[in-house]
């Protein structure tokens, strides 16, 4: 179920969105495949650590993050993938690996690999593994309003074993 608090941002913002539901799936590939959502167009969050100060990375799922140019990028001595112990308790209303791209409800930066700007629309995990929320990236820009880089790179490679979305 969508966290209220996600639900009532996009309703003050006034955006138009469609929630997706779909069996629970845990890795890029289950979500495009039950939700029959591009990989291209399905956004993933990891969450990153640069200079120690925690981000949101957002890119195609059919991508995985190119930690050297994030880093470059971003100027960051040190640029890593943060782990789940770093991140969880920023995420009380939802499910570990389903945050939603907007930083802005939970005081992070938001950084979008350029890719993800020539997308009408996105769709992305939304405070749970059953649900997804499709939106424009346009509104999803106007409020959000993250920094566009280039840091994804070709192919889903998993950031851990299972490929899961964090």
């Amino acid at each position: 179920m969508l966290a209220r608090r996600f639900i009532e941002f996009l309703d003050t913002q006034q955006i138009r969105y469609r929630v997706i539901p779909h069996s629970a799936a845990y890795t890029s590939l289950e979500i495009a495949a039950r939700s029959h959502v591009p990989r291209e167009e399905l956004a993933k969050t990891v969450i990153v650590s640069l200079d120690g100060v925690l981000a949101m990375a957002v890119l195609p799922s059919s991508h995985h993050i190119d930690i050297d140019a994030l880093r470059s990028a971003t100027g960051a001595e040190r640029a890593c993938i943060a782990t789940e112990s770093e991140f969880k308790r920023r995420f009380p209303d939802c499910e570990v690996g389903a945050m939603p791209p907007f930083g802005n409800l939970y005081a992070m930066a938001v950084l979008v690999d350029e890719r993800l700007t020539k997308d009408k629309q996105i769709a992305f995990n939304a405070c749970s593994h059953n649900e997804l929320v499709c939106m424009s990236y346009g509104d999803f820009a106007r409020v959000v309003k993250p920094t566009v880089l280039k840091f994804a790179a070709e192919g889903a490679q998993p950031l851990f074993l299972d490929d899961r979305l964090w």
